[in-house]
């Protein structure tokens, strides 16, 4: 899908020093099947046009399998102290194990992938920015939208990058070929400057709703609670009380955007129950594509998270086969036990076993796994590969996580206590659980509860100060596990622009 001058240009920072994705239209605005190519000057010249490039962009919320296997949430999963890495022993795929170790180094580790993913977005995005802006074709309003958008997933796939790797270029424009090779890094608070200030001027352009034709695309509601979390991600007390601010319009009662928790815990989680009242900012999946090219699955639309995290060889009722990656540790079986949202969080394989169903017991295996975005029976893909064509969405925030993230901002900028534990209380009574008093510890300990193999955990314990504590035992370094590494020919393609990250070699 992009098209590189010279194989140098493959893995450098933008991957798409020339690039033009075409793609077709459905009913879902992030299911996309490449159609063919145009010359980029040639293309862009109407609204029809504009809405491809845009929907490229969203495109690549999607993918997983960019420089391997990198799907985000299981991914940090592993990472975490949630689940460990598995698979069909530790060579099956290192650099996830690496990851659950943290013995990564400049060429072992999830890190191409993630980065390679990202600036494809970043890139994508400013290329369809350039195009908007030149454009004297479009209508005020479609030009208003898209950009906002464009704006929009370009300070997503930042905020992966800053979390990910700490100090990483800062691309706000299309790159000559020539610039691809004299890029250098921006610091932490340059990066989340650029990303607030593509939030700020999105979100007013943002529509406060989104029709069921156009589900996949973003809100002004989305925008907000990203912009929130991103001031609250970045540890700095003195914007608590903005972050809280905007985190109270999308999680009043009566808010605008149509935001409501779901009375039932797992209804959040059913495939059937996309979009959900609960859901600001979801990634879809589909099987639409019918994918069959294992050499590349980002071409279609399926989850293959969702086949990694599956039982490996499951035969018995609901759960289809998987490949027994992300096994839950005992230490999160232990803190949920007792918890009522456990049923819908974890699957207990010797409770199954017991009932007649056999599976195969993997690597680090703990005969816990994954249940929220596992494959089920029913929504396995009849068509293309099964494996690649998951239709399991991935929910990147939603109210209780919001919830949550302004009770802590509130408390940390010294606002209202009594509104965090209204909060912090209406996310336990959802699940029958008692009021319990609203402290940062507190607060912590239930959004684990809460957020569980949702992917939150790992940058949770680092922006909170916990990581060594919980996951010294692991291997994390202070000093040098918060970030990866940043990937080798990165540092090769521009000279040395590049510096490599603290405590890699």
């Amino acid at each position: 899908m992009e098209m590189m001058r010279n194989k140098n240009i493959k893995s450098a920072i933008a991957i798409v020093a020339v690039m033009l994705v075409f793609v077709s239209c459905k009913k879902d605005y992030l299911e996309l099947t490449p159609r063919g190519t145009a010359l980029e000057d040639n293309f862009y010249q109407n609204e029809k046009e504009v809405m491809q490039g845009v929907l490229a962009v969203y495109d690549v919320t999607q993918w997983g399998t960019t420089g391997g296997y990198t799907m985000k949430m299981p991914l940090l999963s592993a990472a975490s102290d949630d689940c460990f890495a598995g698979g069909s022993n530790a060579s099956d795929q290192p650099n996830w194990v690496a990851y659950d170790n943290f013995n990564m180094n400049s060429s072992l580790g999830p890190q191409v992938g993630l980065w390679n993913k990202n600036f494809t977005g970043v890139n994508r995005a400013n290329l369809i920015l350039s195009k908007i802006e030149k454009s004297t074709t479009l209508s005020a309003a479609f030009k208003t939208r898209v950009t906002a958008e464009a704006k929009f997933l370009r300070a997503y796939f930042y905020f992966d990058l800053v979390r990910f790797f700490g100090n990483v270029p800062l691309i706000t424009k299309v790159l000559s070929t020539s610039e691809l090779y004299a890029q250098v890094q921006s610091t932490p608070a340059q990066i989340y400057a650029q990303i607030e200030k593509d939030l700020r001027e999105a979100g007013p352009g943002l529509p406060t709703t989104i029709p069921d034709a156009d589900k996949g695309r973003v809100s002004q509601g989305a925008a907000k609670a990203q912009l929130a979390k991103v001031l609250l991600y970045q540890n700095d007390n003195t914007k608590m009380a903005e972050a809280a601010t905007i985190f109270e319009d999308v999680n009043r009662v009566g808010n605008p955007y149509g935001y409501s928790l779901l009375p039932n815990y797992a209804d959040i989680f059913n495939p059937a129950n996309k979009f959900n009242a609960e859901s600001i900012l979801e990634i879809p999946h589909s099987n639409n594509a019918a994918w069959t090219d294992w050499g590349y699955i980002n071409g279609g639309e399926g989850n293959v998270g969702t086949q990694f995290i599956g039982m490996d060889s499951y035969n018995g009722d609901t759960y289809s086969s998987g490949w027994g990656f992300c096994p839950v540790t005992l230490d999160l079986v232990n803190v949920m036990k007792n918890d009522p949202r456990f049923a819908a969080t974890i699957i207990d394989g010797a409770a199954l076993k017991a009932a007649g169903a056999t599976y195969n017991a993997r690597y680090q295996n703990t005969d816990y796994f994954i249940k929220k975005y596992a494959p089920l029976k029913a929504f396995r893909s009849a068509s293309g590969v099964a494996e690649q064509n998951w239709p399991i969405d991935e929910i990147e925030i939603r109210l209780a996580d919001t919830y949550l993230m302004q009770a802590e901002a509130l408390l940390r900028s010294g606002g209202s206590a009594s509104r965090a534990k209204e909060l912090l209380d209406a996310v336990r009574a959802r699940v029958g659980l008692a009021s319990i008093p609203a402290t940062l510890d507190n607060i912590y300990a239930e959004r684990r509860l809460e957020l569980a193999t949702e992917g939150h955990r790992f940058f949770d314990l680092v922006r909170t100060g916990k990581a060594v504590a919980v996951l010294g035992p692991s291997g994390y370094k202070a000093g040098k596990s918060e970030y990866l590494p940043i990937p080798l020919n990165e540092i090769e393609v521009t000279k040395g622009g590049i510096k490599q990250n603290p405590g890699y070699n």
